[in-house]
């Protein structure tokens, strides 16, 4: 189905019919891309069960903060590369120098 298969920026709600959690998780996953995501559903548990199997970069339960409140945010697959704010964002602007120095004097 085309509108789950593509990265459509909004507003935009689609509502797609599924027969089990595995069937919706398959669903999202089928994408080229993985920006975003959201799992409403009554049972918590199960919203962060589902949640956890969606390939992208955040995924909003039940009306949670977007893009991770905070943390980390990136994409998924061709939805980009790498990974902003926290330790990850910072860890493609650093680079650990590897010292070499001369072998000890052996006589």
């Amino acid at each position: 189905m085309t509108i789950a298969q593509e990265e459509i920026f909004g507003p935009v709600l689609s509502v797609l019919a599924y027969e089990s959690d595995d069937e919706a998780v398959a669903i999202a996953n089928d994408s080229a891309y993985g920006l975003g995501g959201a799992v409403y559903t009554a049972d918590g548990e199960r919203a962060l069960a589902v949640a956890g199997r969606i390939r992208t970069g955040t995924c909003q339960v039940n009306d949670g903060l977007p893009a991770g409140g905070g943390g980390p945010f990136g994409g998924y697959k061709q939805s980009g590369l790498g990974r902003e704010r926290g330790p990850e964002g910072l860890e493609s602007w650093s680079s650990s120098p590897w010292p070499s120095r001369p072998a000890p004097n052996r006589r």
